[in-house]
C-alpha cells in the first residue's frame, strides 16, 4: 500500500480509537451496565435500515441533478460516488476530499468535469440549506436551546435562514453579487481575485442551475432532506433501544443542529467536534452514559461503516495512490 495512504489511516484510525476511548470513558458509570443489558437488539437492525433508506435517497438525488445537467449516471457509479465521500471527507482536512473524490469518480463515469462539479456543488449546498430552513423548526419545538434569546430575535434568525439562500440565488442571477464581490476583492492580489472568482463562477453556475429547473431542483431538494432525515435518524433509534423516551423531533432538532456545525467544522469528517457536540447537546435528554455510548454507535454506523465503504471502492478504482491524485486537482482536469 502507498506509504502515504497507510500513514493517513493509521493516524485516522488511531483519532478515532482515542477519541472513542476518550468519550466512553469520560462519560462511563454504573448505570450504563444497566442500560447495556437493557437494549434491544432489534435497533440495531432498525438503524441498518433507516441508514440504508437515507443512502438511497441521497443516491436519487445525485441522479435527479446529474440528469438537471443533461448527463446520465447509473446505480454503480452512483453507489461509488456517494460512498467515496464519506472515504475522502473523513481523512481530509475541512472534509475537501469528499468533493475531489465524487469529481473523480464522475469523470470516470463519463460527466464532463464541469458538469459534475456543478452537481457536486448543488449536491453539497442542498444539504446544508436544508438543515438552515429546519432551524425555524429546531427553534420552535426545541425552545431549551434558545431559551435565553428574546423572541425578537429568534423570529429575525428564523426569517434571514429562510431567505438567504433564496435571496443569494436571485442576486448572482441578476449579477448584483458579482458586482459586490469585485469591490470587496479589490484589497486583495490578482491571483487572490482570480481564485475567489473561479469559485464565484462554479457557484454562480449552480445557481443558474438550481434558477432555471425549479421543479425538478425541488424533487431534489426533497430527497436530500429525506436522506438526511433517514440518515439522523439512528439516533433516536438507538436511544429507544436502551428503552429511553424521548420525543424523536426533539431528537432529531438537535441532530440538525449539530449536523449543520459540522459541515462548517475544519477537523477531517468533524472527528472530534461531532462527539462533543453530541454530549454537549444530548446529556441534557438522556444519561450522560448513554449519551456518550449512542455517539459512538451513531457515529460507526452513519460515518465509519460508510468510510470503510468508500476506502474499498475508492483504492480499487484508483489505486494506493489516491491521495496524491487529491491533492493534485490538475489529474482531475485533464
Amino acid at each position: 500500500m502507498n506509504k502515504q495512504l497507510f500513514r493517513i489511516l493509521c493516524v485516522s484510525l488511531a483519532v478515532i480509537v482515542c477519541i472513542s476511548v476518550a468519550v466512553i470513558y469520560f462519560t462511563f458509570d454504573i448505570r450504563a451496565v444497566n442500560y447495556l443489558s437493557m437494549f434491544k437488539p432489534w435497533s440495531v437492525l432498525l438503524a441498518v435500515l433507516s441508514l440504508a433508506i437515507g443512502f438511497i435517497f441521497d443516491g436519487t438525488r445525485l441522479i435527479t441533478l446529474t440528469k438537471l445537467s443533461g448527463e446520465k449516471l447509473d446505480y454503480k457509479h452512483v453507489f461509488n460516488v456517494v460512498f467515496s465521500n464519506y472515504f475522502l471527507s473523513l481523512i481530509t482536512p475541512g472534509q475537501g476530499g469528499g468533493g475531489l473524490a465524487q469529481l473523480m469518480f464522475m469523470k470516470k463515469a463519463g460527466v464532463p468535469v464541469p458538469k459534475a462539479t456543478l452537481v457536486v456543488l448543488v449536491r453539497t449546498i442542498m444539504s446544508i440549506v436544508f438543515l438552515f430552513v429546519m432551524l425555524p423548526v429546531v427553534f420552535y419545538f426545541d425552545p431549551a436551546l434558545v431559551g435565553w434569546l428574546p423572541t425578537w430575535m429568534i423570529v429575525f434568525v428564523c426569517v434571514l435562514f429562510i431567505s438567504l439562500p433564496c435571496l443569494t440565488v436571485y442576486f448572482m442571477i441578476t449579477g448584483r453579487m458579482e458586482k459586490w464581490l469585485a469591490k470587496f476583492c479589490r484589497r486583495f492580489s490578482e491571483k487572490t481575485q482570480r481564485a475567489i472568482f473561479l469559485w464565484y463562477r462554479d457557484f454562480q453556475q449552480a445557481g443558474f442551475l438550481v434558477w432555471h429547473n425549479p421543479w425538478k431542483v425541488l424533487r431534489a431538494f426533497i430527497e436530500s432532506g429525506l436522506s438526511l432525515i433517514f440518515i439522523y435518524s439512528v439516533v433516536p433509534v438507538f436511544l429507544y433501544g436502551f428503552g429511553l423516551q424521548v420525543p424523536y423531533y426533539v431528537i432529531m432538532c438537535r441532530m440538525f443542529l449539530l449536523n449543520l456545525v459540522l459541515y462548517f467544522t475544519p477537523t477531517p469528517g468533524g472527528t472530534g467536534v461531532a462527539e462533543g457536540g453530541f454530549l454537549v447537546l444530548f446529556s441534557s435528554l438522556v444519561p450522560s452514559t448513554i449519551a456518550g455510548v449512542t455517539a459512538i454507535l451513531w457515529r460507526f454506523f452513519c460515518e465509519y461503516v460508510p468510510f470503510t465503504v468508500g476506502a474499498v471502492l475508492t483504492i480499487r478504482s484508483f489505486g494506493a495512490d489516491v491521495i496524491t491524485q487529491i491533492q493534485n486537482r490538475r489529474n482531475i482536469d485533464q
